[in-house]
């Protein structure tokens, strides 16, 4: 299983080709490819490379599915026997990224592509070996 560690939106994440992520808004628009340039850690093959902060040629690639809203956030301040109140609701700007592949030095750990033909080519076998039974 290949995975990385990047850094978006001053949050970190786990992050694996072929799944896609809600993250802090990305000035992108949808269907439009992003690079990530700020990955912490790669993992490929039991291979770990670890940065200092970050892993010197390493990059994510990732296509911006859509821009949405996180849930009310209610923020509610009262001070007891004044008769002061305040309550105010605040939603998250966020965006859907699907991961495309993991880059490190100009090589291709996990594609998007790879990832998906993995899984078709194991559904395939899978009821044929149901229906031999």
């Amino acid at each position: 299983m290949t995975y990385a560690i990047i850094e978006t939106g001053g949050k970190q994440i786990r992050v694996e080709p072929g799944r896609f992520y809600d993250i802090e808004l990305l000035t992108a628009e949808p269907e439009e490819k992003v690079t990530i340039d700020a990955v912490l850690l790669v993992q490929h093959d039991g291979e770990v490379t670890i940065g200092q902060p970050r892993v010197a040629g390493a990059t994510v690639e990732g296509t911006v599915l859509r821009h949405l809203r996180g849930r009310k956030v209610l923020v509610y301040k009262m001070k007891p026997k004044k008769k002061t109140r305040k309550k105010r609701g605040h939603r998250q700007e966020i965006t859907r990224l699907l991961i495309n592949s993991i880059n490190l030095n100009g090589q291709v750990f996990a594609a998007e592509e790879t990832v998906i033909s993995a899984e078709i080519s194991k559904a395939e076998t899978q009821p044929a070996e149901a229906a031999a039974e």
